[in-house]
């Protein structure tokens, strides 16, 4: 079995989930862990990230540039977003 490292913090479920898709579509072995803990109620979450995701180290390069990409498209959606509503 290939030896994970952390790799990078997630910051959303929404994120988690394109990112979990992309890793499985190009076959990236990886694991995502959750931040969430039911006695903090998601505050944990709120403060420091949903959660982060590992993966063999010479991945790295490769699903640091696959989170960035779609950070960037997030990013352009929701200013894409605020200007229909400043137009609305």
């Amino acid at each position: 079995m290939e030896r994970f490292e952390k790799i990078a913090t997630i910051r959303n479920e929404i994120e988690a989930m394109c990112l979990r898709g992309e890793l499985e579509e190009r076959g990236i072995p990886h694991a995502m862990q959750s931040y969430y803990d039911s006695a903090y109620d998601g505050l944990f979450q709120f403060a420091v990230g949903w959660g982060h995701i590992e993966a063999p180290r010479d991945r790295r390069d490769e699903i640091l540039e696959i989170i960035d990409a779609i950070r960037r498209q997030s990013t352009e959606q929701n200013n894409e977003a605020d200007k229909q509503e400043d137009n609305g």
